[in-house]
């Protein structure tokens, strides 16, 4: 199993926030089915203010890089809810170039 801690900000108004929020209360099936289908078992977002956290547990063979690009493309629902989330997202300072969800590195576990 493959965990990933992501993060990346909500644009700063408070009712693009609520609409955020409140999109994710019906995710769209298509979209769960796809993130099911490339490896992910468990995604979980936290929200802070406008900081977001993304955990995610994935499968062994699960490649972030060709996997999430996999997701996008394998129902055109994938594209639309992307396209739907960014119009919310903005990146954090910290992202590296070409980053949208900024990858964190684990400092500590306690198993």
């Amino acid at each position: 199993m493959k965990t990933f801690a992501l993060t990346l900000n909500l644009k700063n108004d408070p009712q693009a926030i609520a609409k955020y929020k409140q999109h994710h209360q019906q995710v769209w099936p298509e979209v769960e089915k796809a993130l099911k289908d490339v490896g992910v078992v468990t995604m979980k977002i936290f929200l802070l203010g406008r900081r977001m956290f993304m955990y995610i547990q994935t499968g062994d063979d699960f490649v972030a890089e060709r996997d999430f690009a996999r997701y996008l493309d394998m129902h055109p629902r994938c594209r639309q809810w992307d396209d739907l989330m960014c119009a919310f997202q903005e990146k954090v300072p910290e992202a590296n170039q070409g980053e949208w969800w900024a990858l964190m590195d684990q400092v500590y576990n306690l198993d």
